[in-house]
């Protein structure tokens, strides 16, 4: 069996991918992995031995990320400078696909931070809506429901479609 040291090294190319479409910036991302795997192994005797540990980082990520978002709604703001060099320029792609997926990452950012969160959890990770409710710590009808609201919010951003409005009926 595998020691708790190899379960989690073989998650932390799953938790930067999560983290960089969560945040967006290369270095704070890295940041948050840091600080989940620095956070799992202090508190490795509260995982039970059972099953996949992934969830249970995924969980202590999110929830590290929910703590960093709430002490900067209590800080002043601020920019940060970002440059994009972690981007690979000499990939031989075509102009339209990186046009396409800078589209593609902008609209992610654009969507709210509750549907992203599922979004990127279902879609990207592959986590099942079960699983992803028990990383967010909701219901699984919730689950269901901000992936939807996020799939239809990120496909009319791209395609171009205007943003249904809600109408207030009496």
């Amino acid at each position: 069996m595998p020691s708790f040291g190899q379960l989690i090294s073989q998650q932390i190319p799953r938790l930067r991918r999560y983290a960089r479409a969560l945040l967006s910036d290369a270095g704070m991302a890295d940041d948050l992995v840091q600080d989940c795997l620095e956070r799992a192994w202090s508190k490795q005797r509260l995982w039970s031995d059972q099953g996949d540990i992934r969830p249970w980082l995924f969980s202590i990520m999110h929830n590290l990320h929910v703590n960093a978002l709430r002490s900067l709604q209590r800080r002043p703001g601020h920019e940060t400078l970002t440059h994009d060099t972690d981007r690979d320029t000499t990939s031989p792609e075509q102009p339209e696909q990186l046009l396409a997926l800078h589209e593609l990452e902008q609209a992610l950012h654009r969507l709210p931070e509750k549907q992203r969160q599922v979004l990127l959890l279902v879609g990207l990770e592959q986590f099942s809506y079960e699983e992803t409710a028990s990383i967010l710590d909701i219901p699984v009808g919730t689950v269901m429901s901000r992936l939807s609201r996020a799939r239809e919010n990120l496909r009319s951003a791209l395609h171009g479609e205007p943003q249904p409005t809600l109408r207030r009926i009496k």
